[in-house]
């Protein structure tokens, strides 16, 4: 075989170096590979120490949970497999104060643990409120309770006082700091009690009836581990172990969760947008260098290379440039990604594992598809320029690729972003926005064009204008192409800002700093006024205000239901606990009615969230029937709601549409954000909010939501930050596709200013006409864009980060201003030797 061709290759790759003819093209790949690894390593950084974590916040490597005690037949599998394993048992119950210490109760999340708990994650108390928190392996001495010190507070206590629970006295030891495997639901907002498990029976508070909840935690190798897991997911399917499931992160923590799904989606947005303009840049580039190559390659055909050589010559030195390159992104995405680590620092608090190669690998595959899809198809044709033209520049010139090369290539590189977007939604919208924008472009800059022509009077329009309009219409397809690049550039740098402002803002307003902060239930009905003057007196002035009440799914059109009638494992929860449900004549403000109508007191009505009515498979006119307290009711579903479990409000599976239900047990439920502290009728010290509204309804629990909007609201500050620090790469990439698109035509504009400064045109009026090309293609790129923009947008708000978003009707108008001065400010840049080159150098080159 003829190795002619790596000789050849390595000799042009080494000179188109030393000229720059591959400097955007490296600069194109560079930047796509170093966005997409940067945020490739990061991801794949956090999802091993999410996985690592996700350990600790269960307090083991998995963890049954069930109603009623772990069924023997677990533990004895756990056993023989050689796993540790710990059981812990929680449920609501009251805790209270002696009278001599004022006698005060309040509702506490009881949690009895064993020797060795916990067996993953760390347990830190501190000896009183106000000192810090200690990591420990204890737990509480038989006779002594651990507790939150918000109950302390509550009740009025210090360590070393008394609190009863049931039918035994607990002397407070210490305060708890951080619980690994608190959990989520409003048993566990509630202030933490922790007891030794010697001292449960003491208690008498497990009765037949209890609410209790059995957690048995594993710990082994993860070989053995996966194998408990597999053969318990198997085991509980049975009918006999009904209540019995694996708890997961996800059912955990579901505020975080959505928080970190969002936030990894716009980081992959961001990386995205510069890998489609790369990918934009290269295709022009490319085309550029293999027109300025043309005559190179009809020499080395005149002195007898063949096609072949040529084409492995190209090939070869486009795979090393890639390589490279990719190499080199690769390089930058590593040192990138640690300012990610910085950024993001705490949403995982331990040390980030190292990476897999796996971001390595993706970015090399990458890059090497980019530029051997977008660059490589024009420079083949170098191999087929006829031996002819060195006599005659006039034949051998690039056609446009084939359709079923570029078809290859779009499908191929479109697929590994749609890969890399970890989301099909989002990989699908913005790719498939980008290819539509593209020929929404095209299509709308060739009807400008014509129109241009058309409306221009060259009888009495300045000469500048005349010319400029020759310019663009004499090559239209130059124009469409110049248009469609400047304009997709321009799309991707106003998502950019759309995404820095419009959209982050509306992701803010998802979740306010001013959400609600507390959830109050068991408000009874005769406390109503009260309770309502008790806010307001405390300087609560907005607060969320609904009825309460419990029942219990029995039927649907008619038809019995239980949960072995469902195979989701949500849906046989969902089926087998009393549901939250309440009534309002008017729809509330913050939920979203997605089909049907919600119609003020409409007697056998209910509205259902729609992620319920997919769980249960229901549908509009479908009929319900709940026990309420021994009460049957049966209603029609005549709406459904979208309703947004993050935004710290008050929501309902299922609402009545009506003002009252007189004839079922109710009670209130209320959410607000509460004041730090209020003033006292004496003027002394001011005292908690929460603790004067526990002593005037002392019945009521309280559960507290501070730490949990506070996470939620430093991961958004701390994704944000992330978001502006990636947008360098997609800002850098933009502005490498503008540059491109605008010296694309550099040798053609070269040309015919030559001609006309030889007929006598001057130095000016050819400046006036390039400003006015320049400026016209800008406005119409720009417009463009702005309009594409929004609409992908919104799009991008509505069905990818989930919530709702309307663009101001000014970005039409500052983009296209936007785009007038980034192309006039490319032109000055690109094009500023056209009109200094001598007349006859030009000329020359030409001929």
């Amino acid at each position: 075989m003829n190795f002619l061709f790596l000789k050849l290759g390595w000799r042009t790759l080494l000179r188109d170096l030393r000229a720059g003819e591959l400097r955007l093209l490296i600069v194109a790949v560079t930047l796509a590979v170093a966005a997409l690894t940067a945020v490739g390593f990061f991801a794949d950084r956090l999802k091993g120490g999410l996985q690592r974590d996700a350990r600790q916040l269960l307090g083991g490597d998995a963890v049954l949970r069930s109603d009623g005690m772990t069924p023997e037949v677990f533990i004895a599998k756990a056993r023989s497999l050689g796993l540790q394993a710990t059981s812990t048992v929680t449920f609501p119950t009251m805790g209270r104060a002696r009278e001599e210490d004022g006698g005060a109760s309040k509702l506490v999340a009881f949690k009895a643990v064993p020797e060795g708990y916990p067996l993953r994650g760390t347990l830190q108390v501190a000896p009183s409120p106000e000192a810090a928190g200690a990591a420990t392996r204890e737990i509480p001495a038989p006779g002594t309770a651990w507790a939150d010190a918000s109950l302390l507070d509550a009740l009025g206590l210090r360590i070393g006082q008394t609190l009863l629970m049931g039918d035994a006295r607990f002397t407070l030891a210490r305060v708890i700091v951080q619980e690994p495997d608190r959990g989520g639901g409003f048993a566990n907002f509630s202030p933490r009690v922790m007891i030794n498990s010697a001292d449960l029976a003491a208690t008498g508070l497990i009765q037949p009836a209890s609410r209790t909840n059995y957690r048995f935690a594993i710990a082994g190798s993860d070989a053995a581990v996966k194998t408990y897991v597999e053969w318990a997911t198997q085991e509980i399917k049975k009918a006999e172990w009904r209540g019995v499931r694996i708890e997961s992160l996800e059912s955990g923590s579901p505020e975080m969760r959505q928080t970190l799904d969002r936030a990894e989606k716009f980081l992959n947005l961001v990386a995205l947008l510069a890998a489609l303009l790369s990918a934009v840049a290269v295709a022009i580039v490319a085309r550029g260098f293999a027109a300025k190559h043309l005559d190179d390659c009809a020499m080395l055909r005149v002195l007898g290379q063949p096609q072949r050589t040529i084409a492995l010559a190209y090939t070869f030195e486009f795979v090393l440039a890639g390589m490279a390159a990719s190499a080199l992104g690769v390089l930058i995405g590593f040192a990138v990604h640690y300012g990610f680590v910085l950024l993001l620092a705490g949403l995982v608090e331990t040390a980030l594992p190292a990476p897999t190669l796996w971001p390595v690998a993706f970015g090399m595959g990458m890059g090497l598809t980019l530029l051997l899809a977008f660059g490589l198809p024009p420079v083949l044709q170098l191999a087929q320029v006829p031996p002819l033209r060195v006599i005659r520049r006039d034949v051998g010139n690039l056609r446009p690729a084939s359709l079923a090369v570029l078809l290859v290539g779009v499908l191929g590189f479109a697929a590994l972003l749609v890969a890399a977007s970890s989301d099909l939604k989002l990989g699908m919208i913005a790719v498939g926005g980008f290819v539509g924008a593209v020929a929404v472009f095209a299509v709308a800059s060739f009807a400008a064009v014509k129109l241009l022509r058309a409306s221009v009077n060259e009888a009495t329009a300045p000469r500048w204008l005349v010319l400029a309009t020759r310019q663009l219409s004499a090559r239209p397809v130059y124009a469409v192409v110049q248009v469609s690049a400047l304009a997709v550039g321009l799309l991707a740098l106003m998502l950019l800002v759309l995404l820095r402002t419009d959209l982050i803002s509306s992701w803010r307003r998802a979740t306010p700093p001013d959400a609600p902060n507390r959830f109050v239930i068991n408000v009874q009905p005769e406390q109503g006024a009260a309770f309502q003057q008790a806010l307001r007196d405390g300087g609560v002035t907005r607060f969320d205000w609904y009825p309460m009440i419990r029942g219990r799914l029995v039927a649907i059109n008619g038809k019995a239901v239980a949960p072995e009638d469902f195979e989701d494992d949500r849906a046989k929860r969902l089926v087998d606990r009393e549901f939250n449900l309440s009534h309002a004549a008017q729809q509330p403000s913050h939920n979203q009615v997605v089909a049907g109508r919600w119609t003020a007191d409409e007697a056998g009505a209910i509205s259902v969230e729609d992620g319920l009515a997919k769980t249960l498979g229901l549908k509009l006119g479908d009929s319900l029937r709940f026990d309420i307290g021994g009460q049957l009711s049966e209603a029609k579903i005549t709406s459904l709601r979208k309703v947004d479990w993050g935004s710290m409000r008050v929501n309902f599976f299922v609402m009545y549409p009506v003002a009252t239900m007189p004839d079922v047990p109710v009670s209130y439920i209320s959410a607000f954000r509460a004041p730090e502290r209020v003033a006292t009728p004496d003027g002394v010290k001011p005292r908690s909010f929460d603790n004067e509204l526990v002593k005037a309804f002392p019945n009521i629990t309280n559960v507290d939501m501070s730490s949990t909007i506070a996470q939620v609201q430093r991961v958004l500050d701390q994704v944000i930050r992330a978001v502006e620090y990636l947008f360098g790469f997609t800002l850098a990439a933009g502005l490498v596709v503008l540059f491109a698109a605008i010296t694309a035509t550099r040798e053609e504009r070269a040309l015919e200013f030559a001609i006309m400064r030889a007929v006598g045109a001057r130095a000016s009026l050819l400046r006036q006409v390039q400003r006015a090309e320049l400026a016209g293609v800008g406005l119409l790129a720009g417009f463009l864009a702005s309009i594409v923009a929004l609409a992908v947008g919104w799009g991008l708000a509505r069905f990818v980060f989930d919530f709702s978003w309307t663009g101001s009707w000014t970005v039409p108008l500052l983009g296209s201003l936007a785009g007038a001065v980034l192309a006039m400010a490319a032109g000055w840049w690109g094009l500023r030797s056209v009109l200094n080159t001598p007349v006859v150098e030009t000329l020359r080159k030409a001929q």
